[in-house]
């Protein structure tokens, strides 16, 4: 969207009323998936600060439950259907964490969602997201030294992920696990 297509929506009573009208139905049926839609466009369109917030707790509560259900009857998260949507909610909250310097607790989040995860690729990638935590890098530095920012994703499901990386990720992985042997050590209480 340009700036005046972005003001178009913004100003927009009809858009503006679905979208409220769309923000109260997912808050009250606990719909994950139009609860993202609903916090992507307020996101984008810059609108009530305390409203995208309140989606996104929301998001928040439904995925740690609905995560603490599935771990407990032994099975791992897939990249698809509402499940996507529970591994977003955790890495975006792990990144927020990473952003504002909570270096423990993004990493503590990272470590918990690549051992509950079924998907190879992703969980390569959080394991390079928990080597660069374990030496101290901040989220500026991880993009700009290990982030390949212009490779293409070749599906739609990784696209809320970090998985590119500007080096072959076994042959990193491999030098590193050491470090993800230290961290295993480590963190493991968190998989009780």
């Amino acid at each position: 969207m340009n700036k005046q297509e972005l003001n178009e929506a913004r100003t927009n009573p009809d858009f503006i009323k679905y979208l409220e009208e769309t923000r109260v139905d997912a808050l009250n049926t606990q719909n994950i998936s139009a609860l993202y839609e609903v916090l992507d466009s307020m996101l984008i369109l810059d609108l009530d600060e305390k409203k995208v917030n309140e989606v996104y707790e929301e998001i928040l509560k439904i995925s740690f439950f609905e995560v603490e259900k599935i771990v407990n009857s032994g099975k791992k998260l897939k990249l698809k259907d509402n499940q996507l949507y529970y591994v977003r909610s955790f890495y975006e909250h792990a990144i927020e964490k990473w952003s504002f310097q909570n270096i423990d607790g993004a990493k503590q989040l990272f470590f918990v969602l690549y051992n509950i995860i079924d998907d190879e690729r992703l969980e390569d990638a959080l394991k390079i997201h928990v080597i660069a935590l374990s030496e101290g890098m901040d989220l500026d530095m991880f993009y700009e030294k290990k982030v390949d920012e212009n490779s293409a994703l070749e599906d739609d499901s990784h696209g809320y992920f970090i998985v590119n990386f500007k080096f072959d990720i076994k042959e990193f992985l491999k030098e590193n696990s050491t470090v993800l042997e230290k961290e295993y050590e480590n963190l493991k209480y968190l998989l009780d």
